[in-house]
């Protein structure tokens, strides 16, 4: 799993978030990125006091950004600004043939920072002098004890901004998978965070421990030979790990999709970008309990409850883990099983926060992330919620852009009785007729009858009750074969 990431109970250490505005960014696509990684830091628990934002071609440097950023950075957080010499060969010991075990590269990092400022060309640098740390003054009085970049860092990158730092650094791959992994609370969510914790893990090993090890377990004589096996060892023991774990993922994958199977339900999936209202609404259809709460992923398990009032046959209702921008690979591959609710439901819900001003891009991002897990051409039915929210201007305007969307506020009843008669009426469109016939021998076939089937009527005849039904196709052909057999 991922390194403890220590949070006190009582109070929030402070954080500076970095962002790095490439070429195909708009300053407004990059102020929106880090309100959202804002979010993102509190829900983890910690206290952002201040923003570094520059301008770079890449974000290939050694340090991300360039030399004079991260002085500026540290002085934020009380560091040097600038990567710790490194010790000298002799003092770090050696492999035993008088060479040193492992290349340190915090002098190199150093020169490529140079390298790469060098490489600036004089608009660049008039960027650098328009870039300005966030206003909360609050901030540079006391030290922030976190950095957050809004992108992946290599473990280099890491290893340098820390020393020129001095403080915990963190890449947004990181705050994802630790927010994921506190609030994951099924077997099924732990191990599918335990698995994207375990690839994120797997490239790192080296720069997070493995290194010492190796130069530990050198053999005498041979340069690299049996430190190299025990990385390897570390690195084989992960990937058996995960094989163990993915196969227990699809155990458990089977088994719930066996109970959906049984319980003979019409199933609807709840679908989004992170905080867009869905476990809200999922409480407005169904009555249910459940979680509501105004942070990132603060759903991550599978929720099913009962669409209320039931209508017949039942349908079910699936609130699925929220999406987010640039969310990790590794973690979406893991969450596939989790969100076959969405791929196997008959209809999507495709839940939009309709007063983010950005709720045009939150929708792109998640349909793009349903069409990489093989859902993208599924049923949908587009909701824009939090209509509570909006004008009467803006709801025409919204209605005009999206003629085919619901527009529903959770806390309006009426809005709620609306969608929730959208819903049966759509799946009434794959719904036939059917009539069916129950000898008087077998009486609980039509208690199972009017479990599975809505009963349009009931003829009593010599020998038993005919039945006439209107279910879906699939529910009336285990109905006929329940009854024949």
């Amino acid at each position: 799993m991922l390194p403890s990431l220590s949070i006190p109970a009582e109070g929030r250490p402070r954080a500076v978030l970095v962002g790095i505005q490439l070429p195909e960014y708009s300053t407004e696509q990059v102020e929106s990125s880090l309100d959202e990684l804002a979010r993102l830091c509190k829900t983890l628990g910690l206290d952002p006091v201040a923003r570094i934002t520059q301008r770079r071609p890449s974000t290939g440097a050694a340090m991300a950004l360039g030399a004079g950023k991260v002085r500026e950075l540290a002085r934020l957080t009380g560091g040097e600004g600038v990567v710790p010499s490194p010790v000298p060969s002799h003092r770090r010991g050696s492999s035993g043939d008088g060479k040193p075990d492992e290349v340190d590269t915090s002098t190199e990092s150093t020169l490529l920072v140079e390298s790469e400022e060098r490489k600036i060309d004089e608009v660049d640098r008039e960027d650098d002098e328009q870039d300005e740390v966030g206003d909360d003054s609050e901030g540079e009085k006391e030290r922030a004890e976190v950095v957050v970049f809004d992108h992946d860092l290599t473990p280099t990158q890491l290893r340098n901004l820390e020393g020129a730092t001095g403080a915990r650094v963190l890449d947004r791959s990181t705050v994802i998978l630790h927010i994921f992994q506190r609030h994951a609370r099924s077997r099924e969510a732990r191990i599918q965070v335990e698995i994207a914790s375990l690839k994120y893990l797997t490239p790192r090993l080296r720069a997070t421990g493995g290194g010492a090890r190796d130069r530990q377990q050198g053999g005498i004589g041979v340069r690299g030979g049996a430190g190299e096996s025990a990385l390897e060892l570390d690195r084989r023991r992960v990937r058996d790990r995960i094989a163990e774990l993915e196969k227990e993922l699809v155990s458990l994958a089977r088994e719930a999709s066996g109970r959906r199977e049984r319980r003979g339900a019409r199933t609807v999936s709840l679908v989004g970008y992170t905080n867009a209202g869905k476990s809200t609404l999922m409480r407005a259809l169904t009555g249910a309990d459940v979680l509501v709460d105004d942070r990132l992923f603060a759903t991550l398990d599978t929720t099913v409850r009962a669409l209320h009032p039931e209508p017949v046959p039942r349908v079910l209702i699936s609130d699925t883990v929220g999406f987010v921008d640039r969310l990790p690979h590794d973690l979406v591959a893991s969450f596939r099983s989790t969100l076959a609710e969405a791929r196997e439901a008959e209809l999507m819900l495709h839940v939009v926060d309709a007063a983010d001003p950005l709720y045009l891009e939150r929708l792109a991002v998640t349909r793009r992330v349903l069409a990489e897990l093989g859902a993208g051409e599924q049923p949908e039915l587009l909701v824009l919620s939090k209509a509570d929210r909006l004008d009467a201007l803006q709801r025409e305007a919204l209605a005009a852009v999206h003629p085919e969307a619901i527009v529903v506020s959770a806390r309006s009843e009426y809005d709620v009785a609306a969608l929730h008669g959208q819903i049966v009426a759509w799946l009434e469109r794959a719904m036939v007729e059917a009539s069916l016939f129950v000898p008087y021998r077998t009486p609980r076939l039509l208690h199972v009858i009017h479990e599975r089937a809505r009963v349009l009527s009931e003829t009593h005849e010599a020998d038993g009750t005919r039945v006439t039904v209107r279910a879906p196709a699939t529910v009336i052909e285990e109905l006929q074969a329940v009854v024949a057999g």
